[in-house]
């Protein structure tokens, strides 16, 4: 990932990522749809009107460092980066200036335990799961995450441009998860993949040259080819069912739950939402949308 520049954000990206992959599973059937979710008129959705910790302020949380693509230079108050981008337009979505927004740190884990919030919604790459949502709400999905194809830099691979030039390739996945179901439903690959116990072994079939390509999720490949692979790329990415959805966190039974789910649905029905991936996560990332 180009815009990874230097040890300590590859440290940071370790510690953060890897911590959502271990909880989250990899997109296992654990995760909650947005149909948990329960939305509001936005018209009754205003600063005068919603009940948020400050008075006509909104206070955002992200963990800190905040990485790139979800956020830049460590600054979740610039608007730039993925979660910045997407917290902002909720803010503008409920009536709030970028000059009302006010950002606070939150460590991933200590997001979603049980207990009062000193911010009004949390955004921090936090999968909706059942056990999670027991102890906090979590507005509807404003990411799922997509399947990353990832391969070796010096390989054909690297320059595939469609799902098409991936069935011939030799792909790796781990048994159990939703991108094996993936490779199967979508990119229909002229030989079954090779399926393998662990996500290391995974790791390691690329690595020894045993698979052309690993499919994992997207998430999961930024860090797989910053940290662990780094003489792999994230070739591309593909919508699939069941990917691992993300949502703005909120505590348990807050007010404003249902208003910043009508306002990630409108984003999400103007294609505003479809913008902001797009810029974040396709194009500074480079992971281009294979079809």
């Amino acid at each position: 990932m180009s815009r990874l520049r230097s040890p300590f954000s590859i440290l940071f990206l370790l510690v953060a990522l890897l911590g959502a992959m271990v909880i989250a599973g990899c997109g296992d059937d654990d995760d909650s749809s947005d149909d948990s979710a329960t939305t509001a008129d936005l018209s009754e959705c205003t600063p005068d009107q919603l009940q948020t910790v400050k008075d006509g302020k909104l206070t955002v949380a992200t963990d800190s460092p905040a990485f790139e693509p979800y956020f830049v230079d460590d600054d979740p108050t610039n608007g730039q980066g993925f979660e910045s981008a997407v917290a902002y337009a909720i803010a503008d979505q409920l009536g709030f200036e970028q000059a009302d927004v006010e950002w606070t740190v939150v460590p991933f884990n200590a997001s979603y335990a049980p207990g009062p919030k000193d911010f009004d919604f949390d955004v921090n790459q936090i999968s909706i799961t059942a056990d999670r949502e027991k102890q906090v709400d979590f507005s509807s999905p404003y990411y799922e995450a997509n399947q990353g194809i990832v391969v070796l830099k010096d390989s054909d691979a690297a320059d595939a441009e469609s799902l098409e030039d991936l069935k011939g390739l030799n792909i790796g996945v781990q048994i159990g998860t939703t991108s094996l179901d993936a490779v199967n439903d979508v990119i229909e690959p002229d030989s079954d993949p090779q399926v393998f116990d662990t996500s290391n072994d995974v790791v390691t079939a690329l690595k020894q040259g045993k698979v052309d390509a690993i499919v994992v999720d997207v998430p999961t490949g930024f860090y797989l080819t910053a940290v662990e692979i780094p003489e792999a790329t994230l070739a591309g990415q593909f919508a699939a069912p069941g990917g691992d959805q993300w949502g703005a966190l909120l505590e348990k039974d807050s007010a404003l739950t249902a208003c910043v789910s009508a306002a990630v649905d409108e984003l999400r029905d103007s294609g505003e939402l479809a913008e902001i991936e797009q810029e974040w996560i396709s194009d500074k990332a480079n992971a281009p949308v294979l079809e």
